[in-house]
């Protein structure tokens, strides 16, 4: 089709178009090919709202969004030229997995509110946010798809245009009244997309009664889950009933960035302010905020966060980079970005993990001594081992923190705060250069310098020391000494 499109397989349907797997021939690429289908209840293809929503699509660049590359006719079809993302979306992720641990729900959904944010700023309002419009890669890396384009799935609430638009489980209660969806609807139903998350089911049934899903997220209080722990607040300040006591999806982003601080024991935190949701322009065709200069690559990601996350996340590099020395201390699969080293009074933060440092006392727990695994024939050996072990690690952990992740030991995992944060801040990282490595097999510690070259430009040095478990025939990183 269009001399440079080639048709494969089809790999998705639903109620407003079919997904195809394809090839750019000019680019020599896989492509994701949506025909555009009939709205329900229509006799012809809805080509005027393609059009509108492929520009709108098409303006927002961010990584956390499918990107729309074209839009081409094929005789009486039409056709949606999109990014191929392999994996699977989130509503496919829970059915597999069951309810998600509020770690890897919270990384999950930080990212998808990180996209929606970019698309407010520039007064685009999704309007169907839900689990099955979020493509999980194998990374664990969230994808928005769908800007009201074409659905992935048929939808009961799919009506006519001019009705309600969106997904019962998830539509917000003035949107489930009538009104037009706004900023603050995409925050609704990225709340009920986390209690779907959390729970393994929707907030609300609506697979055998619409009408009375909608009257209930209308007139009864919404939903709430008494095991969301640290995301319980934000349960309640998305899945709120007014819309004007909603957070604004950047206060929602921020939340989810921060959760660690937020979960971790110790005073009361101060939950962000509720600002009331932007006007949307009346009579508009899409539904929109007022209209904000475009959004540019890589300034929707910036956020303020806290100057002590940020080193302790480069400390974290540092640590993680030494993954074969740290034995000291424990881990969760929570990811937490280290303190800035120039922070006055922040915490010291752990080089292998980005969180506050939280050494532990190899003697707290006989299973982590050192002394526990066999050791290398000689000092000399060991060491040259516990080298190669840091070098390795920081050569892939920029590609591959999932791997990474796991050279870890589960209590130091644990200490550290969780994979979340880890991936968080291994993702700002470029590369990660050691040097002046100084292994010490005795202690099973190694101390070296190591210089992170950041993606935003900026370059920072640090000298851990790391303490390392053996396992068998390799190491994993115990604690930061």
């Amino acid at each position: 089709m269009a001399d440079r499109y080639e048709l494969g397989r089809e790999i998705a349907r639903g109620g407003m178009g079919a997904v195809w797997l394809g090839r750019d021939t000019v680019l020599d690429r896989v492509v994701a090919l949506k025909r555009v289908g009939m709205v329900p209840g229509g006799s012809t293809p809805d080509l005027a709202r393609a059009e509108r929503e492929a520009r709108l699509a098409a303006a927002l660049s961010h990584p956390h969004v499918v990107a729309v590359f074209d839009l081409v006719a094929d005789g009486p079809e039409h056709w949606l030229v999109m990014e191929y993302v392999p994996g699977a979306s989130l509503a496919e992720v829970i059915r597999q997995d069951g309810p998600l641990p509020a770690e890897r729900a919270a990384a999950l959904l930080a990212q998808t509110a990180d996209a929606l944010t970019a698309a407010h700023g520039v007064g685009i309002v999704h309007r169907d946010v839900k689990p099955s419009n979020i493509l999980v890669t194998a990374q664990d890396e969230a994808k928005l798809t769908d800007f009201g384009i074409a659905r992935a799935e048929a939808d009961a609430s799919l009506t006519q245009t001019g009705l309600v638009t969106g997904s019962p489980a998830y539509l917000s209660p003035e949107v489930a009244s009538g009104s037009s969806a706004t900023p603050a609807s995409d925050v609704w139903a990225l709340g009920a997309t986390l209690f779907h998350a959390l729970a393994g089911r929707p907030p609300y049934d609506a697979s055998d009664n619409v009408l009375g899903a909608m009257y209930q997220i209308v007139h009864e209080t919404p939903p709430r889950l008494p095991e969301a722990g640290w995301l319980g607040p934000l349960l309640e300040h998305t899945m709120a009933t007014d819309p004007a006591d909603r957070w604004s999806m950047a206060q929602v982003r921020d939340f989810l960035h921060d959760g660690e601080q937020r979960a971790a024991p110790g005073p009361t935190r101060t939950l962000p302010a509720v600002t009331p949701p932007p006007a949307t322009s009346p009579g508009s065709g899409v539904d929109q905020t007022t209209a904000v200069p475009p959004v540019t690559p890589g300034t929707t990601a910036t956020r303020a966060r806290p100057r002590w996350p940020v080193l302790a996340a480069v400390l974290a590099l540092l640590a993680v980079g030494v993954l074969a020395f740290s034995v000291g201390l424990l881990s969760s699969p929570e990811d937490r970005e280290s303190p800035s080293a120039q922070t006055t009074g922040a915490p010291e933060a752990s080089p292998v993990t980005g969180s506050p440092s939280a050494s532990t006392s190899p003697s707290t727990s006989a299973s982590t001594s050192p002394s526990a695994s066999a050791t290398p024939a000689s000092s000399a050996e060991a060491a040259q081992e516990m080298e190669s072990f840091v070098a390795d690690y920081l050569s892939t952990v920029t590609q591959d923190p999932k791997s990474s992740w796991q050279q870890l030991t589960p209590e130091f995992q644990k200490a550290s705060g969780g994979f979340g944060q880890y991936k968080n801040f291994w993702r700002t990282v470029a590369a990660a250069t050691v040097s002046q490595v100084q292994a010490d097999p005795e202690s099973s510690t190694v101390t070296y310098t190591v210089t992170y070259d950041m993606v935003d430009g900026g370059q920072r040095t640090d000298n851990p020391t790391l303490k390392l478990l053996r396992e068998g025939s390799g190491y994993k990183i115990l604690s930061e000494a």
